[in-house]
């Protein structure tokens, strides 16, 4: 496959918006049997993101990113109208890292005609965690997923650790409903201090953002009852769950005998997750 490489100067990703578009860019990516990457986005890139680009181009000869705020889920009051939407940097993001397409498609071409009368639900597993705090997310999600890999029809799809369940619920319905793609989980990357990534940390104060610290220390304690006490002592956190589970079915664990612990919690109004393997 090709190298990945930074510092693209003089490369310009291709940018589409409609299917048609999209359609005629797929035969040139794929002339001559080429592997395709899909790395799906909503955009506001970050060095996690590039991080998705860099693995793609290990795994495929054409790297594709889709750049979508997907309305389907976020739920009624979050934060889809304030979403952070940066095309233009996003477009030179991809470029740096030698991406090939940057597909950004509108509300109306991905939805056309309005919301999707059949959708993807997640079943029990996308019903806990996540699932529960935000009911309808990952229906929206599975949804939006499911749509992207039919346009491009990807041989490889590359998604980051940080969003857990998410990875988890996309590796079942890939497997469950024959889609044949593969599925590849990149590292979360993270700040010097610790804190993920993610486009909404941009929402976060200096106050906000240093509350924000105990969720890593938290999963650095390596046990469930050391990391809720963490997040406890936190002040500036309002803890929405801390739990362990078994990263195959999401099924609660009671002892730390080895796991996945998950903590999503607000600082703010600006809700954060992250995970760790202990």
């Amino acid at each position: 496959m090709r190298p990945a490489t930074t510092g693209g100067a003089g490369h310009t990703a291709k940018v589409v918006s409609t299917r048609a578009e999209l359609s005629a860019a797929m035969q040139e990516l794929r002339e001559d049997g080429r592997r395709v990457a899909l790395v799906p986005t909503m955009g506001a890139l970050h060095e996690g993101h590039r991080a998705l680009v860099r693995r793609a181009h290990d795994l495929a000869d054409s790297v594709v990113v889709s750049v979508f705020v997907n309305p389907l889920q976020f739920g009624k009051g979050e934060d889809l109208d304030k979403y952070p939407r940066t095309l233009a940097a996003d477009v030179g993001a991809v470029s740096e890292e030698k991406g090939d397409l940057v597909w950004a498609p509108s509300v109306e071409d991905m939805y056309p005609g309005g919301e999707p009368l059949v959708r993807v639900t997640p079943g029990p597993m996308g019903e806990v965690l996540d699932g529960a705090s935000r009911p309808g997310h990952f229906g929206g999600v599975l949804t939006v997923v499911a749509k992207l890999f039919g346009a491009v029809r990807p041989d490889v799809a590359v998604f980051g650790e940080k969003d857990a369940q998410q990875l988890a619920l996309i590796r079942r319905m890939v497997r469950d409903l024959d889609m044949g793609i593969e599925i590849e989980a990149v590292p979360t990357v993270r700040e010097p201090d610790g804190l993920a990534l993610s486009s909404r940390n941009t929402y976060l104060s200096p106050e906000q953002r240093q509350a924000g610290l105990a969720i890593s220390r938290a999963l650095r304690t390596g046990s469930l009852a050391q990391a809720r006490a963490t997040l406890a002592a936190e002040p500036g956190l309002r803890v929405d769950y801390c739990e362990l589970v078994d990263p195959a079915t999401f099924t609660p664990l009671d002892r730390d005998e080895g796991g996945l612990l998950l903590i999503a919690a607000f600082a703010g109004a600006t809700r954060l997750i992250d995970n760790r393997t202990i």
